[in-house]
């Protein structure tokens, strides 16, 4: 069975990022660890928030590599001298990745109460309509 990609359809011009993002999308390997909400917080806004209990805003880094939203959550250790007699706090390192689309920028980040929230804007696109002028060969 042969994969079908935007490039099998002849209408799809110019579409090849897109495949491209997708894909990247689907290799990101996300395990589910640190949980996490997207909600639409207005027409044209979005807030993503991470539940990263125990880390600091000194632990986390927010990044914006080729048109991707990158969040990464690095805990130093201070568990010398410590004593567990049971751990089930979770402290591993993480790295969330969201794709973003063309003209959605990343506004400010916020932590509260083990939540890191970040806020994204989407810029309303223009309606342009254009004619293209048919010359005589």
């Amino acid at each position: 069975m042969t994969k079908m990609t935007l490039a099998s359809y002849p209408h799809m011009l110019g579409f090849e990022q897109l495949e491209r993002m997708l894909e990247r999308s689907a290799k990101s390997g996300n395990e589910g660890y640190p949980p996490f909400n997207i909600e639409q917080t207005s027409e044209h806004s979005y807030r993503i928030t991470l539940a990263v209990a125990g880390f600091s805003e000194n632990d986390l880094a927010i990044t914006v590599e080729d048109r991707q939203l990158v969040i990464r959550g690095r805990q130093t250790d201070d568990t010398t001298g410590r004593v567990f007699l049971h751990r089930g706090i979770a402290g591993r390192q993480f790295q969330r990745s969201f794709v973003l689309a063309d003209g959605v920028e990343v506004g400010e980040a916020l932590m509260e109460n083990g939540l890191l929230h970040v806020d994204l804007t989407r810029a309303e696109p223009e309606k342009i309509v254009q004619t293209i002028a048919i010359k005589k060969g």
